[in-house]
């Protein structure tokens, strides 16, 4: 990855001396907490924003049923004056899934469906690769994240596309298993898409998006949030997306994903988060009253797949689960619910510490970065009583060697380009239809020096092929969200067979080999 998910995106010197300093009682935490977030939590972020190059970032912070900071730093867009503030809206993508994950569970303590049934049942026509999983394969499995597939596997070819979510949903029948099914964690997208189109086949053709705005946007209060992302960029103030992954910052086109909306659809802000967070808190309850049973919410709080068992080198915790849309670990001795949500261009993570009625979100407009993560754990070190470490920096040192290998292997690319090497082959015999069992097909063209390629199921996508050497060319792509990097012919005699082309692991982590027609 480019940039650092946790899981895997100086203070004042009178605190930090504080912050070293023995625990007389249970109560100090909080108290360094809320001086942290009083005196520290401006300047630190500020820093932050330096260190990482993020042009903006909201942070919300409940405590004990109360606010206790709702603020943005930075701007939504470079070069414009405009801040963002806590009603700035970001795409908080796979912080989707806890909202996902709530409304099966709810739809089970209603007694409509059940956590276990095959989704067969509901979706007669849905298969896996081999007949066996397709047999066994339950509703919990697609929320669970181990149907044995590698993490982001096929997303290369649903996100942002075209593809219909019944047309996604049809495709997981070519996602080949890298791993048993049931026995592994493997994040899949698509998984969360098709429990999510369970939600129309037991409530009368009831859309995802419409429980969601019904049974918890609404009754919650959470007035400038979306389930979709369509009309992302008529909205006002709203924070647009960066990157600096491959080069220099630069602004990424907006993201279209309400294809797979289940899993990474929704529009939110920090002070939106505030409630969504209060619910968690207060088993389900909100301004007094009881949105959904406290039944519901335990549910998604059930450990399903274990994530990891290591404990971590840099972190007070142990091991990590995934429940229904939601990751369960242990911080300093506490049970912490959290997930991250990347869209091309924002990062974002909600946390929640129900034993501290504790509650954090962060969102930022910048996707090669793990700021919106050191920010989470500053912020549990400060109201957990963790000694003082500048987790900003730890995870930036720690990035520093892959964000520079990027940019040498970036640099390489371009050298081999600049050389004008003669292809070894006239670049017309690429030209043709190539196609790949997931993603389908795509059109190969020669144009002058360069070889063009159209993806059938990006119709705004193009990738720019640079010859380098061989039968190697550098791919440019038009979306800079998907990256630099070679792509790969392979030929037998005077015909070439296939294409393999790679995109951002941020999008998917393997490559894709497309044979030509």
């Amino acid at each position: 990855m480019f940039f650092y998910f946790a899981f895997c995106r100086g203070l004042l010197l009178g605190l930090v001396a504080l912050l070293l300093g023995a625990l007389p009682s249970a109560a100090q935490p909080r108290a360094y907490g809320a001086r942290f977030v009083r005196d520290s939590l401006a300047a630190y972020v500020q820093r932050g924003l330096r260190l990482w190059d993020i042009p903006g970032l909201a942070v919300v912070v409940v405590k004990d049923g109360q606010v206790v900071a709702t603020q943005g730093f930075g701007v939504r867009t470079m070069g414009a004056p405009e801040p963002v503030d806590a009603n700035t809206l970001f795409m908080i993508a796979s912080n989707t899934k806890l909202f996902t994950g709530t409304a099966l569970a709810q739809l089970e303590e209603e007694r409509r469906l059940n956590l276990n049934d095959p989704v067969r049942r509901y979706l007669p026509a849905y298969r896996l690769y081999d007949s066996t999983s397709t047999k066994l394969v339950s509703i919990r499995d697609l929320l669970g994240h181990h149907l044995g597939t590698r993490t982001f596997q096929g997303d290369f070819t649903f996100w942002n596309s075209d593809l219909s979510r019944a047309e996604i949903v049809d495709k997981m029948r070519n996602l080949r298993p890298v791993n048993p099914f049931r026995q592994t964690y493997g994040y899949c997208n698509s998984g969360f898409l098709a429990a999510g189109e369970i939600i129309p086949q037991v409530l009368d053709g009831k859309r995802w998006e419409d429980w969601v705005q019904q049974r918890l946007l609404t009754p919650l209060g959470m007035a400038h949030t979306y389930p979709l992302t369509a009309g992302y960029a008529q909205r006002p103030n709203i924070a647009r997306p960066y990157s600096d992954a491959f080069g220099p910052l630069i602004p990424l086109p907006f993201d279209h994903l309400d294809n797979l909306a289940p899993a990474a659809g929704l529009v939110s802000c920090a002070s939106d988060l505030a409630h969504w967070l209060k619910f968690q808190l207060d088993s389900g309850r909100y301004a007094g009253r009881q949105v959904l049973p406290w039944a519901t919410l335990r549910r998604t709080r059930t450990a399903n797949t274990l994530v990891s068992d290591a404990k971590s080198s840099i972190l007070p915790s142990h091991f990590s689960m995934y429940g229904l849309g939601i990751f369960i670990g242990d911080y300093n001795g506490r049970q912490v619910y959290w997930h991250t949500g990347g869209a091309n261009g924002f990062v974002t993570n909600v946390c929640f510490v129900p034993e501290e009625g504790l509650g954090i979100a962060v969102l930022t407009n910048q996707d090669n970065q793990s700021f919106f993560e050191a920010l989470r754990y500053q912020l549990l070190d400060a109201y957990l009583g963790v000694p003082y470490v500048d987790r900003s920096r730890q995870l930036y040192t720690l990035a520093r060697p892959g964000r520079e290998e990027v940019q040498r292997n970036v640099a390489e690319l371009a050298t081999r380009v600049q050389r004008k090497n003669r292809p070894t082959r006239d670049l017309r015999t690429y030209a043709g239809v190539y196609r790949n069992s997931v993603y389908g097909a795509v059109t190969v063209e020669a144009q002058g020096r360069q070889l063009q390629v159209h993806f059938s199921n990006h119709p705004g996508l193009v990738a720019k092929l640079d010859y380098m050497d061989g039968e190697q060319f550098r791919t440019t792509y038009s979306n800079p969200a998907y990256g630099i990097f070679p792509a790969l012919f392979r030929a037998e005699g005077a015909r070439v067979r296939t294409m393999e082309l790679r995109v951002n692991p941020f999008l998917e982590q393997d490559s894709y080999v497309f044979s030509k027609q």
